[in-house]
């Protein structure tokens, strides 16, 4: 009698059951463990009572108790597990996993554990899940929509060529939106062309180059500057009026421009850059024009300056403009970042090539240096053959 209740006080504490079931489906012994965990009493389980008495329906029942009874059809399974709900005295719900195996020829023994909480975190972390499924679905389905926004505001690879006639555009956003940015402007006398690389990049860079688009409607077409060192004082006087609305707090929002200028009757180059150069390949020499130290923005209060660099260009003369995602993209076999250096070989290879076979091979090239690792940034390469 004493080991018996050391069994049960065992049973109890373990959160378990011991069910014996005949060959008929009736039930021949439960253990008192029930009262804990089910609520009922062993003896009012015994017979038939069982199928019926913790389940939500006599259907569920019978079709449970014949599940369990086709164990008997097959002799060659000794043990058998599976998971199923049962009725508690107050109609609640008790998950129970059972492991089922033969005890004579004539009886089956079924021990079962109480897996309720495992079952209701489990439930849980399905409904977080399914949450978070929902909540990244939406702001995957706004970011998208945000791209089509971006998009509407960048010109096309064929209006580029429209203004420059033998040019590509290589423009690879790192998050769906990018904060790289471009723009491209003609009138009578000059042909102009700037890449931007905004602050950060996904939605918030794209937010900077929506500013970006402001900025340079503003500063073209009714500020009518022409000068490109003039051009990037305008931009960031512009970036300053639109970001730091509080002329006392400092801001660490900006950009750097590369800005070329054409004259189309004398073919010179007028180019100047807020922290961005722009290669020029001639033959397999390649020119770099460095630009200024300062970028658009930051350096509130800092008396920047923006100069202006002239270049008398040749026929078959190329220009690269380029935001640094190209070059800081990490990768090789020491994964590593590409670097300018290497860039400038890459561009010093295909000179010969037109526009669009050199696109095609700094796409191939940039993959191939790339491999599996995430991209780094987002991606702006722009050329234009003379």
């Amino acid at each position: 009698m004493f080991a018996i209740d050391i069994q049960d006080q065992i049973l109890d504490k373990l959160n378990t059951l011991i069910v014996v079931l005949n060959n008929d489906g009736s039930i021949d012994y439960v253990s008192k463990s029930a009262q804990h965990l089910l609520g009922y009493k062993s003896n009012e389980l015994l017979g038939q009572n069982w199928w019926e008495v913790t389940r939500f329906s006599k259907p569920e029942g019978e079709q449970v108790k014949n599940k369990i009874l086709g164990i008997f059809s097959n002799q060659n399974i000794s043990t058998q597990t599976f998971e199923h709900e049962l009725r508690t005295s107050m109609g609640g719900r008790k998950w129970i996993r059972w492991n089922v195996s033969y005890l004579n020829e004539d009886q089956l023994v079924g021990i079962g554990y109480d897996i309720t909480d495992n079952k209701n975190n489990e439930r849980r972390l399905i409904e977080n899940n399914k949450q978070l499924l929902e909540q990244n679905k939406d702001i995957t389905d706004s970011i998208y929509y945000a791209q089509r926004i971006q998009q509407s505001i960048l010109k096309t690879p064929e209006q580029l060529r429209e203004t420059f006639e033998n040019s590509f555009l290589l423009y690879k956003p790192k998050d769906i939106v990018s904060g790289d940015y471009y723009w491209f402007y003609e009138d009578d006398v000059y042909k102009y062309l700037a890449v931007v690389d905004c602050t950060g990049h996904g939605v918030p860079g794209a937010m900077m180059s929506m500013v970006a688009n402001s900025m340079f409607k503003e500063v073209f077409i009714n500020r009518k500057a022409t000068e490109p060192s003039e051009i990037l004082k305008a931009l960031d006087e512009e970036l300053a009026k639109s970001i730091n609305k509080n002329q006392d707090a400092s801001f660490n929002d900006g950009m750097d421009v590369a800005l070329i200028r054409i004259d189309k009757t004398k073919n010179e180059l007028s180019f100047s850059g807020a922290f961005r150069s722009l290669l020029i390949s001639r033959g397999a020499q390649i020119t770099e024009l460095k630009g200024s130290r300062y970028p658009i923005g930051f350096y509130s209060g800092v008396e920047k300056q923006f100069d202006t660099e002239t270049f008398q260009l040749q026929e078959n003369d190329s220009l690269y403009l380029f935001t640094d995602g190209f070059i800081d993209q990490f990768g090789g076999e020491r994964n590593k970042k590409l670097n300018k250096s290497n860039f400038k070989e890459l561009l010093s290879s295909i000179t010969d090539m037109n526009m669009e076979e050199q696109e095609a091979f700094l796409e191939y090239a940039f993959n191939n240096w790339k491999q599996d690792n995430d991209q780094t940034d987002d991606v702006l390469v722009i050329g234009i053959k003379i």
